[in-house]
């Protein structure tokens, strides 16, 4: 019986991190995957698909609608889907090659199949298609993500009726797509069929999109995708599709109850959240117990209730971002080996990433107004960025809230070009403890669209240069 100091159960972010953290401080590892290939949903149907499609359709509809204005006369552009998606498959298989060469050079051994935690410290894998083996580990950490929430009465196809997975393939543009969800993952994918000649209705539950979002960004947000041609039915829910014949029909009813409508549709995505995976874990037997939404308790050491066992990334509380995921998997790994890992989950950022941009971090308005936490606001749009206004990209503006009495910077939200690399120097200011004034006086490249920051920054104080 093959034994390991850490087991890893999923391969994900959070799972391929954890073992090559542990690896680096001598543990001995192995990581159990269910999947043909590593990286989980991020790496394979996740993440990096969905950023290689928004990255195409961005350059795409950029080459129809924003060439000419720059001087560069090209005929206009045919979509070729088929070499697109190849586009995004050869991103996938690039990265999730790159975890398997990260593995070999760790010295972590791969097994491959479902694995089941049938006592403390032991797991047993199940290949599919043939026998099963057991392995042996001073500690296991469960890293298995999560899968897409599925709406109640409608069963998904992956053709026509799709999670995430299947809007990521499909076979050809629709003509009308159906959005359920104004969450991240609906808008996002929502926008490359759009920018590909798709028709986009997105319906929720909701009165307002974007949920959890600065409720200040979100509003200018949905201005600007019902300027680009999505359109929105807000407070509303699909109560049933039915898919018996060519055309989806999509019965809409208002969130606080009333006469229904019908929506037709070629491809409907639904797009209301995601789940924690972990069917098949055997923890029914041998516990944790699960919370009344489906996550594993832990402790401020990812500990479950049972010695020897850690739960890690979409199966534990807390926002579901890869990244969130990876800093959890380097904490209890060094937790593990003794060392004092931590995770600061006051400065997560969040980035959606249309066109253009949202990114955040730290508190929203809403969330300090409920806290009665006194601040001040800073804020700054590209409209007055010689940068943006020089590229033509003046959609948005740099949002920065700052403690009334001591200045200490407690969120930033940006809604613009590039804003989920600008947001990483607030999260850098944030882990610092930095105040307004702080990035204020940081001598900023000109011109950049960080610039922007500074001028929050400045802002907050009311000396803001270039408005």
């Amino acid at each position: 019986m093959p034994s390991y100091d850490l087991i890893v159960i999923g391969s994900g972010p959070g799972g391929y991190v954890c073992a090559i953290r542990a690896a680096q401080l001598g543990m001995k590892v192995a990581v159990v995957e269910k999947d043909k290939t590593f990286g989980g949903t991020c790496l394979n149907v996740g993440c990096i698909p969905s950023k290689a499609l928004l990255h195409a359709s961005e350059r795409f509809e950029e080459a129809g609608r924003a060439f000419a204005r720059m001087g560069i006369k090209v005929a206009t552009p045919a979509l070729d889907l088929p070499t697109m998606l190849r586009f995004k498959d050869d991103a996938v298989d690039g990265n999730v090659k790159g975890v398997a060469f990260l593995f070999r050079k760790n010295k972590i051994e791969a097994h491959a199949g479902v694995g089941r935690i049938v006592a403390p410290g032991r797991v047993e894998v199940k290949p599919a298609g043939g026998p099963g083996s057991t392995l042996d580990a001073k500690a296991i950490v469960i890293a298995t993500g999560s899968d897409a929430a599925r709406l109640k009465g409608v069963a998904i196809d992956e053709k026509r009726i799709v999670s995430s997975t299947g809007a990521l393939s499909l076979e050809r543009v629709p003509r009308h797509l159906l959005v359920v969800g104004a969450g991240i993952i609906g808008l996002e994918l929502g926008s490359v069929w759009r920018r590909l000649g798709a028709q986009v209705t997105v319906v929720e539950f909701l009165d307002r999109i974007l949920p959890g979002i600065d409720a200040e960004v979100a509003r200018q947000f949905q201005r600007l995708m019902e300027k680009q041609g999505i359109s929105f039915k807000l407070a509303s829910k699909v109560a049933a599709i039915d898919s018996s014949e060519q055309v989806l029909k999509a019965a809409v009813e208002p969130a606080a109850g009333g006469a229904a409508s019908t929506i037709e549709a070629d491809v409907a995505l639904v797009a209301i959240g995601r789940v924690p995976y972990t069917e098949g874990l055997g923890l029914e037997a041998i516990g944790p117990k699960l919370d009344e939404r489906g996550r594993i308790p832990v402790d401020g050491r990812f500990a479950t209730s049972v010695p020897g066992i850690y739960a890690i990334g979409d199966v534990i509380a807390g926002p579901m971002l890869a990244h969130k995921a990876e800093d959890e998997g380097v904490a209890v790994a060094e937790i593990i080996a003794g060392k004092a890992g931590h995770v600061n989950y006051d400065v997560i950022p969040n980035v959606i990433y249309t066109s253009p941009e949202v990114a955040s971090v730290g508190k929203t308005e809403e969330e300090l107004k409920a806290a009665n936490v006194a601040y001040n606001v800073g804020k700054f749009p590209f409209t007055a960025n010689g940068r943006a206004k020089a590229n033509q990209q003046t959609d948005g503006f740099v949002k920065i809230l700052a403690d009334a009495k001591t200045d200490r910077v407690l969120g930033v939200h940006i809604i613009g070009a590039d804003a989920g690399n600008m947001i990483a120097e607030a999260a850098i200011a944030m882990e610092l403890g930095a105040a307004a004034e702080d990035i204020a006086r940081t001598c900023h490249a000109h011109p950049t669209l960080p610039e922007a920051v500074k001028e929050a920054a400045l802002a907050v104080d009311k000396r803001a240069i270039h408005m």
